[in-house]
């Protein structure tokens, strides 16, 4: 018996250590215990299949895709569905997610068989992306589609940034351009945020000349300002005609 209370004890320690890395407390925590829980280990325990995490890692992966989509659809405004598609799936597929789980220290958490701890389970990536998925799904039945919309987009931020950086324009050079020949001077743009380190949100505002924008969100503060320079355009009516002829 004292055994059991210390393996229970054990357990919730390390629940709550994970939660401090996702940087959201369980009501719940029985669903995050789920979100861990490998079918191996079920199988070894004699718990239903149900136990497992595989129905939230169902429901988890339907948060991933529609965080992302959501993203990529108001950050590349001129893309066409072909080109979202493709974007999309570079963000959502397994090697992605299941860096994204090494990142956060999941592996150490996942509750494995000893067959399949003993096969390397924690490094197999479809079980670190499958879990992560799990994970999101907890986190969106617990706390709701904002929390879980925030912890996919600021974990998966590595994956997002490289797709920003190489898929959409400098939106920062064309407003200064655009200020400097309407107004005079350049763009000043002012930061804030809020979050836990591991995930935070940047809102970014902007005034160009006596026009203020904003504030947009981002999960850095490259995307917050690269956001709110392309609201900031969009709403000045800046076009090509506009450009300065270097």
């Amino acid at each position: 018996m004292p055994q059991k209370k210390s393996k229970a004890r054990e357990q919730e320690r390390k629940l709550e250590a994970l939660e401090n890395i996702l940087g959201y407390a369980f009501e719940d925590r029985d669903l995050l215990t789920q979100a861990l829980c490998h079918k191996s280990y079920a199988n070894e325990k004699g718990w239903a299949l149900e136990q497992a995490n595989e129905r939230l890692e169902f429901l988890g992966d339907s948060v991933v895709e529609l965080s992302v989509t959501h993203l990529i659809f108001e950050d590349f405004p001129d893309a066409q569905e072909g080109d979202l598609t493709k974007l999309r799936a570079s963000v959502v597929k397994g090697v992605a997610l299941a860096k994204a789980a090494e990142r956060i220290g999941l592996p150490e958490f996942i509750l494995l068989g000893k067959g399949e701890e003993v096969t390397g389970g924690r490094k197999k990536r479809s079980i670190l992306a499958d879990t992560f998925e799990a994970v999101v799904g907890a986190l969106y039945l617990d706390g709701g589609f904002d929390i879980s919309r925030g912890f996919v987009l600021s974990v998966l931020e590595f994956v997002i940034s490289d797709i920003v950086e190489k898929g959409i324009g400098d939106f920062k050079s064309e407003l200064q351009e655009l200020s400097a020949k309407r107004f005079g001077s350049i763009p000043r743009y002012r930061m804030t945020e809020e979050g836990p380190d591991h995930y935070k949100t940047f809102h970014a505002t902007v005034l160009v000349g006596d026009k203020h924008f904003g504030p947009v969100p981002g999960t850095s503060k490259k995307e917050a300002e690269q956001g709110v320079a392309r609201i900031a355009l969009k709403k000045l009516g800046w076009s090509e005609a506009d450009r300065i002829v270097r």
